[in-house]
C-alpha cells in the first residue's frame, strides 16, 4: 500500500453571491489561502459573474488556476433547448475569455449538477468541445447553517472516503468557504 497522499481537485463555482453569508473579498481570501499553500484550484466561472467581477476573474487566471465554464446564466441545463444550451455555454465562454484571456474549453460544470448525467446535455457539451466535470464530495457550503469547521471536516472525511482523484465542490462566495479552506489545505 502506498503512503502517497491522494490527489484532490478543489473546485470552486464562481457565481453571483445573492445569498446570506456572502461578502466582498471572499474570492481574494480564497486565492490568498491557495497561494500560501502553493495549491492550485479549478474555478468554474459563470459568464455573468466574470462580467461583473472581471478583476477577480483575471486574478484567478493570473494566479495559474485552471478555469472552466459554469454557464452564462446558471440555468438548469435540462430545462434549456439545444439552442439554449449552445447559446448559454458560448456566451459564458466569451465573457470569461474577455475577462481572463483564457478559454474555458474543455472544462464545463453543469449548474446545480443538472444535466451531468443527461445524454442530450453531455452530447451537446461534447459537440461544443466540453467535458462536464461533476464532483464526488459535496459540502453544501452554500447553506447558511454550515459552519466552517463542519465544511472542513466533511471535506477531509469525504476525500478520505473517496480516495485518490476526489473532486470537491466549493463556491467562491460563502465566507465560511474561505474560513474552511485554511483548514482543508
Amino acid at each position: 500500500m502506498s503512503n502517497a497522499r491522494p490527489r484532490v481537485a478543489l473546485t470552486f463555482d464562481a457565481e453571483h453571491p445573492d445569498r446570506p453569508g456572502a461578502s466582498a473579498g471572499t474570492v481574494d481570501r480564497i486565492l490568498a489561502t491557495l497561494r500560501a499553500a502553493e495549491a492550485r484550484g479549478t474555478f468554474f466561472l459563470q459568464g455573468r459573474w466574470s462580467q461583473a467581477e472581471p478583476s477577480s476573474a483575471r486574478r484567478i487566471a493570473e494566479d495559474g488556476h485552471l478555469i472552466g465554464n459554469h454557464s452564462h446564466y446558471h440555468s438548469r441545463m435540462t430545462l434549456l433547448s439545444d439552442r439554449g444550451i449552445r447559446t448559454d455555454v458560448e456566451e459564458a465562454d466569451a465573457a470569461v475569455f474577455d475577462a481572463t484571456g483564457v478559454p474555458t474549453r474543455p472544462w464545463f460544470r453543469c449548474p446545480f449538477g443538472d444535466g451531468h448525467d443527461d445524454p442530450r446535455v453531455l452530447d451537446l457539451l461534447r459537440d461544443l468541445g466540453y467535458r462536464n466535470v461533476h464532483w464526488h464530495v459535496v459540502l453544501e457550503d452554500w447553506e447558511p447553517w454550515r459552519a466552517a469547521d463542519d465544511i472542513a471536516r466533511d471535506a477531509i472525511d469525504g476525500v478520505a472516503r473517496h480516495g485518490d482523484g476526489a473532486v470537491v465542490l466549493l463556491h467562491t462566495w460563502p465566507d465560511r468557504t474561505a474560513d474552511a479552506l485554511t483548514m482543508i489545505v
